[in-house]
């Protein structure tokens, strides 16, 4: 895969053609002549300044007449039927080029050659050879042959909806890091993509790597803060957390001087005090006590309550703690807590959680909770892979474009790879689950029964 090779030529095409073909929006090319199977060359777009951004292998050629399905050919490529009919109607023949196409390392700039447009859809010298590698292809062996094989019978799109969304998005995508996040997820989804998605840091929630030096002032960076800028500051983020967690914060509660640091109403209510220094005041629990029965005293009773602050609390903070039902945690514990569900959106449950804050220090009964969640979310992963395995196996030996199995076939496969013991109807409601509309990482055929559904690969679910 590493060998290197040079290529003289290009194949011009026009811009969005190109772009198509390297998003993996589409496997085919319209030359306009006969490509010959193995044939390499760069996507030269005709555009006023050239960048090259990948090359292509012709891997078959197809000459394709009036007599084809146009409908079917334009729901499986990027043209319109209208557009195939006006090709045919000019030069009788269409010459369908699959392409399998890899990205180059870097953009190459070459002259503008100043009649390019009479090279639409043909080859045209390039000024230097350009040296490539199939280390980047934008599409695996096996999505490729998929699509390839779809192609070839004509087979109509599972999910014509799904395309037209990814259509309709994919300029936002540009400029919107939601838009592309979104276009990625389609494209992968769709097979367009077989790639792992490898989640992006979002620059709007680097504040979570911040909140245990703004809680915990013997790691603080910035020493010329004073303490109420501190506490403010370990205060505002608190909340971001909270909000971020899924508590709904009442605002009309912002702490300051003599005031209570936090209230969640929803979905339940949540009772907070956060000091920011080296350790947490003594009184802090009588604190809590006062300010919360002074400003709720309809709810404080019944309602959970939570301390977050650094350091090892003193034996007369855990007693007074453990008596008014109080969980003490670490800044450094709520930013572990707040960077799962970050990186795995609504994998924290609000209601277990509280089973977890436990009166008195409750940071290793939280840490306990986030690593059972690591755990669910790895069976899943896991489950998935065992799937994606077998579909590669079966690859290997059919040509179906969806490989679909069993959950009886996914259990044993997946046993006798993790060394697990799980049953049948274990498997099947996480398979159920794993292709839920909502989280799409598989698909399901459903069966006359539960024993007789299949479901094939969708996508990854990578762990961070």
């Amino acid at each position: 895969m590493n060998q290197q090779f040079s290529i003289p030529t290009a194949l011009c095409l026009p811009v969005p053609d190109i772009e198509a073909l390297i998003q993996g929006r589409t496997i085919a090319a319209l030359p306009k002549m006969f490509i010959r199977p193995g044939q390499k060359f760069a996507l030269y777009p005709a555009d006023s300044s050239v960048s090259i951004k990948a090359w292509a292998k012709c891997e078959l050629c197809q000459i394709l007449d009036e007599t084809k399905p146009l409908e079917i050919l334009s729901k499986l490529t990027i043209w319109t039927p209208k557009v195939l009919k006006e090709i045919l109607q000019k030069q009788q023949y269409l010459f369908l080029a699959y392409l399998r196409v890899y990205q180059l390392p870097q953009l190459q700039e070459i002259s503008v050659n100043p009649k390019i447009q009479e090279k639409l859809g043909k080859f045209v010298s390039l000024p230097n050879s350009l040296t490539v590698s199939e280390v980047n292809p934008v599409m695996t062996d096996r999505t490729f042959a998929q699509r390839k094989h779809q192609l070839e019978k004509l087979e109509p799109s599972l999910h014509p909806e799904l395309e037209e969304l990814q259509s309709a998005i994919a300029s936002l995508a540009i400029s919107q890091p939601a838009a592309k996040q979104l276009d990625d997820d389609i494209k992968v989804f769709l097979g367009w993509s077989s790639n792992k998605l490898i989640k992006q840091p979002d620059p709007n929630l680097a504040w979570i790597n911040d909140i245990a030096k703004l809680g915990d002032r013997s790691i603080e960076q910035d020493d010329k803060k004073t303490n109420y800028q501190a506490g403010t500051d370990f205060e505002n983020v608190v909340r971001d957390s909270l909000e971020l967690l899924g508590f709904t914060i009442d605002y009309a509660h912002k702490g300051g001087a003599g005031g209570l640091d936090l209230f969640c109403s929803k979905p339940y209510p949540l009772f907070g005090e956060c000091k920011a220094g080296r350790k947490i005041p003594n009184d802090t629990a009588v604190q809590l006590l006062n300010l919360g029965m002074l400003r709720r005293p309809d709810l404080f009773n019944q309602a959970a309550k939570l301390i977050i602050g650094p350091g090892e609390p003193t034996t007369q903070l855990q007693d007074a703690a453990k008596i008014q039902g109080m969980a003490i945690i670490k800044p450094e514990t709520l930013q572990k807590l707040v960077k799962l569900q970050s990186n795995h959106r609504n994998s924290v449950d609000l209601f277990k959680l509280k089973e977890y804050l436990k009166a008195g220090q409750s940071d290793e009964k939280v840490e306990k909770y986030i690593d059972q969640v690591y755990t669910e979310i790895s069976l899943r992963s896991q489950m998935i892979i065992a799937v994606k395995e077998l579909s590669e196996q079966d690859n290997e030996t059919s040509k179906v474009t969806h490989p679909s199995f069993t959950v009886t076939e996914i259990r044993v496969h997946y046993n006798a790879t993790h060394n697990h013991r799980l049953n049948d109807e274990l498997v099947h409601d996480l398979l159920i689950e794993l292709s839920s509309p909502l989280t799409g990482y598989l698909g399901r055929i459903k069966g006359s029964d539960w024993k007789s559904d299949r479901f094939y690969f969708l996508r990854d679910l990578p762990i961070n």
